[in-house]
């Protein structure tokens, strides 16, 4: 069943792709020789699905998963696997797993890593072996300063997320001091600076640590500082211990958070009330208002409504697909493609297309505000741009 395919440059719509079991067999088409494409190539899924930040991972794992699904059943006798490579959001895990996704020669492309940390001691890796990457959710901005030529960035990062979130303190919370936590992590320390940039001097600075439960000391300081708004750069299992401490001390302000605190399991840490009213920011529009069918063929798929990032990792494994469909079966022959790719994202309706530098094209990029209402993370208001 092999057949010659002519040369296919992304610009066609992702969701008016139409998939078909004889072009998995076909030759690659490509003029840098990736030889001949098969039916039983690998897309890794690199993020947390364990631990302490496996609510965030397992939306974009399901994401992934659903595109793969779907192009399954469309090519029935030529199929892609999903192979998943939990890393628990750890920086010290990532290498060894990065290491084993490159010595699977059937691994084509990577969605991900889903975190900051972990990808600055992956990406070096994948580049190395040329394994393309597109993360739907790793938005520290110096990601794309480091010269990997797999890297690919699915939503805007920390200069547009951070700034959203100050110009949302400033300008519909209106706050006049604001103390300003972060966890050091990459991701935790890299956003907070950003929304220093915007608020100016806050009313107090200071860090915590990952997988910290006890946070007696910053609290003080924090009640003690008058500050009505805290700004928490950081992940959803210390925000919302972190929260719940506070407000047991009697603090009566808001918490802002980033992307990494964006999800139901937030909630269930701090609790339906102590949660209540917090703004939780995310370069990316709700998932739940998702385009076409994806809202629903999410819910029939994993029994629950979609949360953050899980339309965008849909809407770029099928970028994956779609170059693997064109026979792009070998990681360079996919990772040319994906650096000239321009379509619409079914799920999101994002032009994906990404620069020199594998971000994507500003235009492209939204920030929203979150906010938790009832026991629930809603949309609030898309951040207008400065």
């Amino acid at each position: 069943m092999r057949q010659k395919l002519a040369r296919v440059l992304g610009g066609v719509a992702i969701g008016a792709l139409v998939f078909s079991g004889a072009a998995c067999k076909a030759d690659s088409g490509s003029e840098a020789g990736g030889g001949k494409s098969a039916c039983d190539l690998k897309i890794g899924f690199f993020g947390a699905l364990t631990g302490d930040a496996a609510g965030l991972g397992i939306h974009m794992r399901n994401g992934t998963k659903l595109a793969i699904d779907q192009y399954n059943k469309d090519n029935a006798d030529c199929k892609i696997s999903l192979e998943e490579y939990d890393s628990q959001g750890d920086p010290a895990k990532a290498p060894a797993l990065a290491q084993q996704a490159v010595g699977d020669t059937k691994v084509v492309g990577i969605i991900g890593p889903g975190f900051s940390g972990e990808s600055e001691v992956a990406d070096p890796i994948f580049d190395s072996a040329g394994l393309p990457t597109i993360t739907p959710s790793a938005t520290r901005p110096s990601l794309s300063t480091k010269g990997w030529k797999v890297f690919h960035r699915g939503v805007g990062n920390d200069t547009s997320q951070g700034p959203a979130a100050g110009r949302y303190i400033k300008n519909v919370l209106k706050a006049d001091k604001v103390y300003v936590v972060d966890d050091q992590s990459a991701y935790g320390a890299g956003l907070a600076d950003e929304v220093k940039k915007v608020i100016g001097a806050p009313a107090g600075y200071d860090k915590i640590q990952v997988k910290q439960t006890n946070f007696s000391a910053v609290v003080t300081k924090i009640v003690g500082s008058g500050a009505n708004v805290l700004f928490f750069g950081g992940y959803y299992t210390e925000a919302g211990l972190l929260l719940k401490q506070l407000k047991g001390a009697g603090w009566k302000g808001t918490m802002v958070a980033g992307d990494g605190v964006n999800d139901a399991n937030f909630i269930k840490v701090a609790g339906d009330q102590v949660a209540e009213g917090t703004i939780l920011t995310c370069p990316c529009a709700p998932a739940t208002k998702a385009k076409g069918s994806f809202v629903t063929d999410y819910k029939t798929a994993f029994n629950t409504d979609p949360g953050t990032y899980a339309d965008v990792s849909f809407d770029i494994t099928k970028i994956l697909l779609e170059g693997i469909k064109a026979g792009k079966s070998s990681r360079e022959d996919l990772n040319q493609f994906v650096n000239s790719y321009s379509g619409t994202g079914a799920a999101t309706g994002v032009t994906y297309k990404f620069e020199s530098n594998g971000e994507l094209d500003p235009a492209q990029v939204v920030v929203w505000a979150f906010k938790v209402n009832a026991g629930k993370v809603v949309p609030d208001i898309e951040i207008p741009k400065a």
